[in-house]
C-alpha cells in the first residue's frame, strides 16, 4: 500500500522548497513528502529522512533511490534530531508529519489497527520498550483510566479500564476492540475502540514527550529564515505545537502578574498559520485519513 502524503502542496509551499535547499523530514515514513521535496529542489537539494520504524525506512529507501545521495536516511527518533542531523544543519526546512502511516496500519502484525486482528504491539521501533499488550496486562485500573483519559480523551475510561482488567490477559487487537465495543456500545460514527488504541499507541511510543523534545531542536536546527512545518492528527499534539509556536513568537513569556520582564526571552519565530490549515473536501474524499490533519508552520527570525 502506497502511503499518500497529507497536505502535500501546502507542505511544499510553507517550506518554500528551492534548488540547493537542505531539508529534514523527521518522520519520513513511506517517503511521500520526502520525494516531493527532493523533486522540487532539483538539481542539488538535499534531504535527511529520520524514522524510528525500520520497515518504513526500507520503503522510503526504495522510493527515494532515484534521488541518489541527495537523500540520506537515518534510523532514530526526532526527539534526538540535533544528534541525528549532523551534516544537515543549518537546515532550510524541517517537517514533522506526526500521523500514523498507511503502511503501519495495513500490517496486522504491527498491532496498530483494530480493523484487522494482530498482536497488541504498536511499537514504532519493534526493538524498543514495552508493547501495548504489556500495558494492557500489567497496569492497574487507576493507571489505565489515567492513560485512556490523558492520551485518548476517552470519556468512558473507567468502564473500559475495569472491563480490561476483568478480562485479562488480552494479547490480540481484535480481542481488545471487541471487548470495548461490548462494554460501551457503538453510538458514534467512529469505532468505540479508536480512542483506546490511540491512547495505547501514544503511551507505548512516548509520542508527546518526543514531540516536546523535538520542537526546540527543530527550531535550533533551522537557519535564519528557515521554515518549520508540523502536521498533527489529534488535539493533544496540535495543542503542544500551538503552545510552542505561540511562546517562541513572543519577546516575553513572564507570567501576567510580573510587572517587569525578567525572563529575557526573545522571539525566535514568526507564526505563518494563525489557525491550523486543514485539508479541503477534495483531499479528504481522496484520502479519508487526512480528515483530522492540522498543519501549523513558522519561520525562524534573526535577532
Amino acid at each position: 500500500m502506497l502511503h499518500i502524503p497529507v497536505l502535500l502542496q501546502t507542505v511544499l509551499s510553507f517550506l518554500q522548497v528551492q534548488p540547493g535547499g537542505v531539508y529534514i523530514d523527521g518522520t519520513v515514513g513511506g517517503g511521500g513528502h520526502a520525494a516531493a521535496i527532493l523533486a522540487a529542489s532539483v538539481p542539488d537539494g538535499r534531504l535527511l529522512g529520520l524514522d524510528r520504524d525500520p520497515a518504513a525506512l526500507q520503503v522510503a529507501r526504495e522510493r527515494l533511490a532515484p534521488y541518489g545521495d541527495r537523500a540520506v536516511l537515518r534510523r532514530g527518533s526526532f526527539a534526538d534530531l540535533l544528534r541525528l542531523a549532523e551534516g544537515f544543519i543549518p537546515a532550510d526546512g524541517v517537517l514533522l508529519d506526526l500521523g500514523l502511516s498507511s503502511l503501519q496500519l495495513a500490517d496486522p502484525a504491527r498491532g496498530f489497527s483494530f480493523s484487522q486482528d494482530g498482536p497488541l504491539d504498536m511499537r514504532f521501533d519493534p526493538s524498543e520498550g514495552p508493547t501495548a499488550a504489556d500495558l494492557v496486562n500489567t497496569l492497574s485500573v487507576r493507571e489505565l483510566i489515567d492513560l485512556l483519559y490523558r492520551y485518548g480523551e476517552e470519556k468512558q475510561a473507567r468502564r473500559i479500564a475495569e472491563a480490561i482488567v476483568a478480562a485479562r490477559p488480552i494479547y490480540r487487537t481484535a480481542e481488545l476492540a471487541s471487548l470495548i465495543e461490548r462494554t460501551v456500545g457503538r453510538r458514534e460514527r467512529i469505532h468505540p475502540a479508536t480512542r483506546t488504541f490511540q491512547a495505547l499507541r501514544i503511551a507505548v511510543n512516548r509520542e508527546l514527550e518526543a514531540l516536546e523534545a523535538a520542537l526546540p531542536q527543530a527550531l535550533e536546527a533551522l537557519r535564519s529564515g528557515g521554515r518549520l512545518v508540523v502536521i498533527s492528527f489529534h488535539s493533544l499534539e496540535d495543542r503542544i505545537v500551538k503552545q510552542f509556536l505561540h511562546r517562541e513568537a513572543r519577546d516575553c513569556i513572564c507570567p501576567p502578574e510580573v510587572p517587569i520582564c525578567v525572563c529575557g526571552h526573545r522571539a525566535q519565530v514568526r507564526v505563518l498559520t494563525p489557525k491550523p490549515v486543514r485539508p479541503d473536501a477534495a483531499e479528504v474524499a481522496a484520502n479519508p485519513r487526512a480528515r483530522s490533519a492540522r498543519l501549523r508552520a513558522a519561520e525562524k527570525i534573526s535577532r
